[in-house]
C-alpha cells in the first residue's frame, strides 16, 4: 500500500484542498487525480514571470484525457473480445450431434443409411463422372450425369456398389470428372458431416470442430450447417 498526499507545498492551495490524505492500491500507472496533483504542483511552482500558457495547459489536459479514453477503450474492447469468445462458444458447442458440410472428398457411410456431398458445378459444365471408392482405392460405384446445372450439385450415395450389395461401414473417397467447356477437370467437392464434439480455445481462432472421420476443423471452414 502506498500513501499519497494530497498536500501541493502551497499553504493558500492546501487551505482550499484540505489536508485529507487517501490510500489506493500501487498499480504502477497514473490516474486522473494523480494528473490533478501533478497539474496543481505545477501551477504551484511555475515562474510567476513566466507562466503556463493557456494553450499549453490544454495541451497536457488534451494528452491525459486521450490517454485515459484509449486505457477505457482497451478495457472495453477486453470485455467485449471476452463476451464473443464466450458467445461462440456457445454457439459452437449447439452443433454437437449436427450436420455441417465441409470440402472434403471423404464420404462417411455408417452401414445403413445413405451419406451426402455436394459438388460446385461451374458454368458451361456439359457432363459429370461421380466415382467412389473404398479405402483400398478400388472402385465400387460410378454414375453419370449429363448437363448439370450450374451452381451446388447435391449427390446421395445410399452405400451399395453396381451389384447393390450394401458396403461395410468406412470412410469412402468421391471424385468427380468432369466436362466444363469442353475440357475435362477434377471439381471441388463436399461432404455433410456429423459434429462430434468442440475443443474450445483461448480465443475464436484456437476453437475447433472436431467432426467424425476429418478430424479438427476451424468454425471458418464450415461451408454450411445442414437442418434438423
Amino acid at each position: 500500500m502506498t500513501t499519497i498526499s494530497n498536500t501541493s507545498g502551497n499553504s493558500y492551495l492546501d487551505s482550499l484542498k484540505g489536508t485529507d490524505t487517501t490510500t489506493k492500491e500501487d498499480s504502477g500507472a497514473l490516474t486522473q487525480s494523480d494528473f490533478f496533483a501533478l497539474l496543481t504542483q505545477q501551477l504551484a511552482f511555475q515562474d510567476p514571470t513566466k507562466p503556463v500558457e493557456n494553450d499549453q495547459m490544454i495541451a497536457q489536459m488534451t494528452s491525459f484525457t486521450m490517454a485515459d479514453g484509449i486505457s477505457s477503450l482497451n478495457t472495453n474492447f477486453k470485455d467485449f473480445a471476452a463476451s464473443m469468445n464466450s458467445n461462440q462458444a456457445l454457439q459452437a458447442s449447439s452443433l454437437v450431434g449436427r450436420t455441417v458440410r465441409v470440402n472434403s472428398d471423404t464420404l462417411i457411410f455408417d452401414g445403413k443409411n445413405s451419406t451426402y456431398g455436394a459438388i460446385d458445378v461451374p458454368a458451361k459444365t456439359t457432363s459429370m463422372k461421380v466415382s467412389i471408392y473404398d479405402a483400398s482405392g478400388a472402385l465400387v460405384k460410378s454414375d453419370t450425369v449429363s448437363n448439370p446445372s450450374e451452381g451446388k450439385f447435391e449427390l446421395a450415395w445410399d452405400g451399395t456398389n453396381e451389384a447393390g450389395t450394401v458396403q461395410d461401414t468406412g470412410l469412402y473417397t468421391m471424385k468427380i470428372d468432369a466436362t466444363v467447356d469442353g475440357k475435362a477437370q477434377s471439381l471441388v467437392t463436399s461432404s455433410y458431416v456429423p459434429v462430434a464434439s468442440v475443443t474450445l480455445g483461448t480465443s475464436t481462432a484456437d476453437m475447433k470442430l472436431n467432426l467424425l472421420g476429418l478430424g479438427a476443423k476451424k468454425m471458418s471452414d464450415i461451408l454450411e450447417i445442414a437442418a434438423g
